[in-house]
Parts: structure tokens; sequence; C-alpha cells
């Protein structure tokens, strides 16, 4: 089987599983989806999800939380890990928005780049969930589970996003980000998992993914 017969037949069974994927982080604009994406860096949905709303009830646009102090952002998403530096930047990009854009989320990538603590990951999700904009931002999940089902030779975050760019239909790469992290946080764990019963694995994985796998 090809790559792309793969890829074609991985859409279906993500499709039948997820047909309407939710975004995970809950929001309510642009900006506190940016928030949320920084956030949820090592840091899982649920965890972002809890702090969230007390941050936003504190500042829930970039000109209020401008005004709070860094210490006082570090102790609320403190739950989150690596407040230190997520705190710093997300002040900082706060103030940005404020002075470089009228407070509002720009809608590129490289403005969104620009931001402290914001890379091509954040920038993606933003992009391709707050503004509609056809993107594949590639997480852990998506980076693990394109390399075991031989879409990507997975040497690099890049290369996959690459592949799966050349793989999938641009008007699909909104859905399928979303698709395949939900397909590997409930039916492909990264370790422990039986690749002969997985709906995907059990005809996609490759010959050198299995015997990796079964010498872990």
């Amino acid at each position: 089987m090809t790559r792309v017969e793969k890829a074609a037949r991985v859409m279906e069974i993500l499709d039948d599983l997820y047909p309407q994927p939710p975004i995970p982080l809950t929001h309510r604009d642009p900006y506190t989806l940016l928030v949320a994406v920084l956030l949820s860096a090592q840091c899982t949905d649920v965890r972002v999800n809890q702090v969230t709303p007390g941050l936003f009830a504190r500042a829930g646009n970039p000109n209020d939380m401008a005004r709070v102090s860094v210490e006082e952002i570090r102790q609320i998403i403190r739950p989150c890990g690596l407040s230190p530096q997520k705190s710093k930047a997300i002040q900082a990009l706060s103030e940005i928005l404020v002075e470089q854009h009228g407070g509002q989320v720009p809608k590129t990538f490289a403005e969104l780049e620009a931001l402290p603590g914001v890379g091509h990951k954040t920038a993606s999700v933003v992009m391709a969930q707050a503004f509609g904009v056809p993107a594949f931002p590639v997480d852990t999940h998506i980076h693990r589970l394109a390399g075991r089902w031989g879409l990507s030779n997975g040497k690099s975050v890049e290369r996959t996003e690459r592949d799966l760019k050349a793989l999938f239909p641009e008007d699909r790469w909104n859905a399928l980000h979303l698709q395949i992290i939900y397909f590997g946080r409930e039916h492909c764990p990264a370790r422990g998992h039986d690749l002969s019963s997985c709906r995907i694995c059990s005809w996609a994985a490759t010959k050198k993914r299995i015997r990796e796998e079964a010498r872990k």
C-alpha cells in the first residue's frame, strides 16, 4: 500500500470516529486560544482547561493582561508547569499585541511567530482554529503516529509536517490535526499498545515500527 493509499484510508477511519472533532482547549476568542495553546506546552489540555478560567477571569484580553504582573500570572498558571517562562511570555506578548497590533491577535504566521513564547506549532494552531487558515500543527501525538503508520520517516517535526501536508488535501488539514490527536489519546498510546488490534496500526504500521514496538 502506498502512502497516498494509506492516507486515504486513515482519513476514512478518522472521519468515522471523529466526524466533527472539537477544539480541546477551552477558549472564547483568538487571544484566549493563543494563551491556552502557549500554556499547553508540556502540559495536558485538561490541566490547561482547569487553569485558564481563573486566569481569564483576572485578565481575558491583552489590555488587561499587560497590566498584570508577571509574578501574579505565574502564581495562577503554576499548575501548568514552566510557569516562570510562560508567565513572562504571556505578559510580554500581551504588551506587544496592545502596542503593535491594536490589541488584536495578528493573522499571519510571521507576526504570530514573532511573539514571545510562540513557536511554529502554536502559531499553526491559532491560524487553523481561530482564523480557519489551512495548517497542520504537529504535536507529539501526530509526530509519533505519522511515523508509526509510515506516513513520514519521523526524523523531525518539520519533516512530518511537510509529509502530511503533501499526503492530505489542504481543506482537511485543520480537522485532521484534531482527529489524529484524539485517536492518539484514545486508541493509540505510545507504550503498551497492541498494534495488531488497533483499527489503523493493524494494517498501517510499518514492519520496522512493529519491530521497534515489540522491543519496548
